[in-house]
């Protein structure tokens, strides 16, 4: 894609090229198709004037005429009476030769051919280059229907003329211009108001260039204005960057109030460069919404911030806030093409496996974890589920309730407390630790000393499966797990007298019908009548209410009713299915009050109500009249 230079005429000094058809239809995409924000434009331009002033520094060290002016910066006018916006620097600037290839031809960089000169200079004389002047340069037109470059080379008394509406020419022609540098003067489209405004121009440099090494300003009420903090402490090494400014710069990037829990600095270099900044909050955030799940790390090109949502951590650390800045990748391009770079890639896994370690070491100190814990554990434990990659490292991360211990245990600690006929990792879940530690769920293996894990929040109904094992055990759900009761032995109240159950369960179900899939036995319960499980095969009756929340439909799956036959009450009917008596509305109460048990509404309230009323007038008038036999 080159222009066509044998299309050009020339009128009094003044010099017409048309841009051959490949880059007209370029130049289109860039306008309509590449960036998916207008205010990208400003970033670009911003972009090339801090690399321009980039190079003149650079080339002033072997060319004394190049030296840069003592207050070199990047200046941003807006003339809202003429619809005009004009971005200034005292970079290198251009001749005419260089305008003719930088912004007639879209397809060749004056950066990138400047970087292949740098190959051979030293790192610490190698400036940090930002963007490729030429499609980025492009963007203006998004917002403008005119864009004239004025440019001065340093070390020239030359200036030049680069205008063009973006369609289908452009003109070059002799000017005029002070000193050496460029000014690019937009004429703003009729729906581009907002970019007049210097209010709007200074939230898009803090959004977009807070960071450059340049100073920014913007012309207000006639003054000139700061609008860039202009250091970018991510780059700074660790010594010499104050806890303040840590502290301040969190603030500045998360919203929030609190001190970092942790901070993570650090430069990677070898096959890929880049510098990270990373907080972890100490506090959950007001808004810590479950359903945002992405990662909001910012990432930044030589300075310049890109985007905040390049997935630069998955979305299991996405309480993780933070800068990661790299030489590696081009500025021009839109967060949708950064999505497929290999480069993008390495970095994620890079940063991912920096802080997994990072809490790693802090799980060593169980007090400060602890708080860390209570704010972002559910979150953390996501990556269980939806990681194959890192499971198990979030796995040894992980901290649980339990039911032999007081406050939070990992896995490893309850490994190391299993049993030693024990082969299995036992859990229950449901939605209040206290109430599971109670639950008749886990009372048999309470009463043979077998320790469970007692998971209370909406992803533990999920990762236990997908994560499988630990350590060579598997996890285990306790309704799972029935028939591991026997190798650990009968629990002292299990030699209790025994109900007749032969007579009881053909009643029961007899009764019940079709609302319970069996009618079952069990030595898991101690002093709980009954129990409700999910059948064999099918899902346990707290995942089957996490999917009935979340509106998903899921196949009715009936219950199994489990009974303690040496509990006193099912010692009562067996007693009276044996004397002959009915027992419907008493089998109905049970599984009513089972469904309680599990933190369910029985199917029918008012049914259940009119039955608990009817047993309980029953009682009391046959109460009334023993007391008047006895009178």
């Amino acid at each position: 894609m080159t222009e066509t230079a044998t299309n050009a005429t020339t009128h009094k000094g003044s010099e017409t090229r048309e841009f051959s058809a490949e880059v007209g239809r370029l130049l289109d995409l860039v306008v309509h198709s590449l960036y998916s924000e207008r205010e990208i434009f400003l970033r670009e331009l911003v972009a090339n004037s801090a690399d321009a002033t980039d190079r003149r520094r650079f080339e002033a060290l072997t060319d004394a005429a190049q030296a840069l002016p003592e207050n070199a910066r990047i200046s941003i006018n807006p003339d809202k009476d003429a619809r005009l916006l004009t971005i200034s620097d005292d970079g290198s600037g251009m001749s005419r030769d260089e305008l003719v290839a930088n912004l007639g031809t879209i397809a060749r960089s004056g950066t990138r051919a400047f970087g292949q000169k740098l190959e051979t200079a030293s790192p610490e004389d190698r400036p940090s280059l930002i963007g490729q002047f030429g499609v980025g340069f492009y963007a203006a037109f998004m917002v403008a229907d005119k864009v004239d470059v004025v440019s001065r080379r340093a070390g020239s008394d030359e200036a030049w003329r680069w205008s063009s509406d973006g369609k289908g020419a452009y003109t070059l022609e002799p000017a005029t211009r002070e000193k050496a540098g460029t000014d690019i003067t937009l004429h703003i489209k009729s729906d581009a108001d907002e970019f007049l405004d210097p209010w709007r121009l200074q939230s898009i440099i803090r959004k977009w260039s807070d960071h450059i090494a340049w100073p920014v300003t913007i012309m207000r009420d006639g003054k000139e204005e700061a609008a860039n903090e202009g250091t970018a402490l991510w780059r700074k090494s660790r010594n010499d960057v104050t806890e303040e400014q840590l502290e301040e710069f969190y603030r500045h990037i998360s919203h929030n109030f609190d001190k970092p829990w942790d901070t993570l600095h650090w430069r990677a270099e070898g096959t890929m460069e880049f510098s990270a900044l990373l907080f972890i909050p100490s506090s959950r955030p007001f808004e810590f919404g479950e359903q945002m799940r992405e990662s909001k790390v910012r990432l930044h090109v030589r300075r310049m911030f890109i985007t905040d949502d390049a997935e630069i951590l998955p979305p299991w650390l996405r309480f993780v806030q933070g800068v990661v800045d790299t030489e590696d990748l081009p500025l021009n391009v839109s967060r949708e093409m950064l999505q497929a770079t290999p480069v993008l890639a390495r970095i994620r896994k890079a940063v991912t496996t920096k802080v997994v370690n990072e809490l790693k070491t802090r799980a060593k100190d169980a007090e400060a974890y602890t708080t860390f814990w209570n704010n972002f554990g559910p979150v953390l434990k996501e990556g269980m589920w939806d990681d194959p990659t890192y499971k198990t490292d979030v796995a040894a991360l992980s901290r649980f309730r339990s039911s032999a211990v007081e406050g939070l245990t990992s896995l490893d600690d309850y490994v190391s407390r299993m049993k030693p006929e024990q082969d299995a990792i036992y859990y229950v879940t449901g939605d209040n630790a206290d109430v599971l530690n109670a639950s008749p769920q886990i009372e048999g293996f309470k009463a043979r000393g077998v320790e469970v894990l007692l998971l209370s929040d909406p992803v533990d109904s999920f990762w236990p499966e997908r994560l499988g094992t630990y350590e060579g055990k598997n996890l285990r759900n306790v309704a799972q797990g029935l028939n591991d009761l026997e190798k650990f032995g009968v629990p002292e109240a299990s030699t209790a007298e025994k109900a007749d159950m032969s007579i009881l369960l053909p009643a029961l179900k007899t009764a019940l019908g079709d609302t319970v899939s069996d009618i079952r036995a069990t030595d898991r319960l101690v002093s709980s009548a009954m129990v409700l499980s999910a059948p064999e095969g099918g899902p346990d009756l707290q995942l089957r209410k996490l999917m009935q929340r979340s509106g998903q439909d899921i196949p009715d799956v009936t219950p199994v009713l489990e009974l303690n036959p040496a509990h006193p009450i099912i010692h009562t009917l067996a007693q009276k299915v044996q004397a002959g008596n009915t027992i419907d509305t008493l089998a109905r109460i049970l599984l009513d009050v089972a469904s309680i048990q599990n933190g369910e509404t029985p199917k029918d309230v008012n049914a259940f109500s009119r039955r608990i009323m009817d047993y309980l007038a029953g009682s009391m008038q046959g109460a009334n009249t023993q007391q008047g036999q006895a009178d």
